[in-house]
């Protein structure tokens, strides 16, 4: 997504040139280009794909749209395991409309899951559950912290459901440090993903994320804290900037090479 501006087939190609292992892919552009197409373009490439996004939005009361979000996600599932990733990412989703019940809506994700997780365990894959700032918490993603993460996936198998790490997400967050030290003691890390958080934040909120080293996140400490917590998977970095969609693509993705390696390690 940071570099959603290019094709998979120039995604794939930027990747080998620049030494980048793996990428994590969104669920859109692969279904343009063919699930079973993608697999081969990435596997031929000799990358990994590290993450699919995204499954969730379980939070629906009524029966029917219930019924089409849990369908959504098996579906999901199946990609995934036909990418060869053994990470999908759940965006929760917001509260209903008319609804205040907040409480009532994380129970939904947890009553999905119960239906979900098996399914995945089978298919060798891990739904992890994103966090997303309070600011999305009404149309987007009810899950506000890592706290509330885990407090959904710990009902499950550690091997079917986890958290994800986005520093965009979680950096204000006191309570945050301690969650990915107990996320980690459980296995439960399955992702994480670096942002900026800059300010001004552009109208709409959603395409504001700064990149690496723009704004006030301190990146190194957070990489620093998920290696500490025994976090051993890749680390991706996930931008939503409708600037850097606007320039090219492999210019991009070279200037977040040397950003990640300048303010990560």
């Amino acid at each position: 997504m940071t570099v959603k501006q290019l094709s998979l087939p120039e995604l794939t190609a930027a990747c080998e040139r620049l030494g980048i292992p793996g990428v994590g892919l969104w669920r859109e552009p692969v279904r343009s280009y063919g699930v079973e197409a993608a697999a081969r373009l990435v596997r031929d490439a000799g990358l990994t794909v590290t993450s699919l996004c995204r499954g969730g939005f379980l939070t629906a009361s009524d029966p029917d749209e219930r019924a089409r979000a849990l369908d959504d996600n098996r579906a999901a599932i199946d990609e995934a395991a036909a990418l060869g990733t053994d990470t999908l990412v759940l965006v929760s989703g917001g509260l209903p409309p008319g609804s205040r019940d907040l409480t009532g809506a994380r129970e939904r994700i947890a009553d999905a899951l119960s239906v979900l997780a098996p399914l995945a365990g089978d298919r060798g894959v891990r739904l992890a559950i994103e966090p997303l700032h309070p600011m999305y918490a009404a149309d987007r993603c009810v899950v506000s912290t890592l706290t509330q993460a885990l407090g959904i996936a710990e009902r499950f198998p550690s091997s079917h459901v986890g958290v994800v790490v986005d520093t965009y997400h979680v950096w204000w967050d006191d309570t945050a440090p301690a969650a990915v030290a107990r996320a980690g003691a459980a296995g439960r890390l399955h992702a994480f993903q670096l942002a900026d958080w800059t300010t001004p934040l552009p109208e709409g909120v959603l395409n504001g994320r700064g990149a690496l080293g723009d704004g006030c996140v301190d990146l190194r400490a957070w990489r620093k804290r998920v290696d500490a917590a025994g976090y051993r998977g890749p680390i991706e970095v996930e931008l939503f900037n409708d600037r850097l969609w606007a320039r090219d693509g492999v210019e991009v993705l070279t200037e977040t090479v040397e950003r990640f390696t300048e303010h990560t390690w």
